[in-house]
């Protein structure tokens, strides 16, 4: 009879358990993410490229006559100007070739002289029939000839000056003379082998204020700026509106801003790039021919868009998206296009409304569909006073605009910590 009562508290000890167990398990608090508000604004619409250098005006100084080089008349590297000479060529054989020109022509006007008389004599007297028309007409004759030759002397002789004017090599344009190609007693030619029939280069004269900045688009780029035209205030026709920020190989900026000079109409079928050209003032010389450097280019405004980090945007197959947290608290996506980029943020032509809260932080932790706790996101100091730099006209690429102009409350100590996870991202 003992074994009953054990059996008892067993079952009961099986029915606490049951209970137990059947408690539901507490539900986890939802996550907490670092949230910024969407706003539409209006931005600079830039590129960066790389470019390089060349003279507004560069001229190869080359000899037009044979001869020995005789001095060079300037100093390397020192400006000049047009029409100065910069060397001497021998000019004794050019010399002796206009005084035997002169002489021929002296010599066929006197003949000239005597057949003019001549022909004028001989048409007087055939009227009273002391000579025939065929006299008449052979003294004109020689008298047309006489004339003709007296020209073709002229032209000699003017020939003959040019090529001894050509002794003295002038400089075509003003600028900035270069080393010399050839030393003085050399021998240089009007047409050589190894210069593919062109003179004997000397030296070569360039303008360098301003210069030229050459650099290629893509053409893709191209299509996206010329649709960003249609949403912006950008006018890719009015080349002398957009402006160019030039970097130095140093990595600092030059200063002065440049403006856009040239863009092709044809794209290379090689590269598919577009050929394009900016102006650049040069007064002191700080750029070179043949330098690199990078290009800021301002295309113009590009308005109706939103500014968001770059670690709030994910990408997966169908393309890039955004997390916000909708007005019932829970996260949901929302599919954007962004094909460029602003300093460390993407633009957003499409796909968010004005007033969405963006999740920056703690994107790894949310849940589509799901509540999510939010805190306002504030962009680390450097990303702040780099908007005003941007807000005052600086290039983009420096100087990342602030990702919100509703100017968000202080995040908590986690949010760096968070953001550089999803950068890693």
């Amino acid at each position: 009879m003992k074994p009953r009562p054990q059996r008892a508290s067993l079952s009961y000890l099986c029915l606490i358990v049951l209970a137990a167990c059947s408690k539901p398990a507490p539900t986890p608090p939802p996550p907490q993410v670092s949230v910024m508000t969407a706003h539409m604004q209006s931005v600079a619409l830039e590129r960066q490229f790389v470019g390089r250098l060349s003279a507004y005006y560069s001229a190869n100084v080359t000899a037009r006559v044979s001869g020995v080089l005789l001095r060079r008349n300037y100093t390397e590297g020192a400006p000049v100007r047009t029409g100065q000479v910069l060397f001497e060529i021998d000019p004794v054989f050019y010399r002796a070739q206009v005084n035997n020109d002169l002489a021929v022509l002296a010599e066929d006007q006197a003949t000239y002289v005597n057949d003019h008389i001549t022909a004028a004599r001989n048409r007087k007297l055939l009227p009273v029939g002391s000579i025939s028309q065929q006299t008449v007409d052979n003294s004109d004759a020689a008298e047309r000839s006489a004339a003709a030759k007296v020209k073709a002397d002229e032209a000699a002789v003017e020939t003959a000056k040019v090529s001894l004017n050509y002794t003295r090599v002038t400089s075509p344009i003003s600028g900035i003379a270069g080393q010399q190609q050839v030393t003085a007693g050399a021998v240089v030619g009007s047409s050589t082998s190894d210069s593919g029939g062109s003179g004997t280069l000397l030296t070569t004269v360039q303008q360098i204020d301003p210069m030229y900045v050459n650099f290629t688009i893509s053409s893709s780029d191209l299509a996206t700026l010329q649709q960003s035209q249609t949403r912006g205030s950008i006018d890719l026709t009015q080349q002398n509106q957009t402006t160019v920020q030039i970097g130095l190989p140093n990595r600092t900026s030059y200063g002065t801003a440049g403006t856009l000079d040239f863009s092709d109409i044809t794209v290379n079928a090689a590269t598919g790039s577009i050929n394009m050209r900016a102006l650049v003032a040069n007064p002191q010389r700080h750029l070179l021919p043949g330098m690199f450097v990078t290009l800021t280019v301002n295309f113009g405004q590009q308005n109706n868009v939103y500014l968001v980090p770059q670690q709030a945007l994910q990408r997966d197959t169908v393309g890039g998206y955004v997390m916000v947290v909708n007005a019932d608290g829970k996260v949901g996506r929302k599919d954007v296009e962004a094909n460029n980029s602003l300093g460390n943020n993407w633009v957003v032509t499409r796909g968010l409304t004005d007033g969405d809260q963006i999740i920056v932080t703690g994107v790894q932790m949310v849940k589509e569909g799901a509540p999510a706790k939010t805190v306002a996101w504030q962009p680390p100091a450097s990303s702040a006073a780099a908007a005003d730099s941007a807000a005052s006209g600086a290039p983009a690429a420096a100087a990342p605009p602030a990702a919100s102009a509703s100017g968000p409350a202080a995040a908590p100590a986690s949010t760096a910590s968070s953001a550089s996870a999803g950068m890693a991202q």
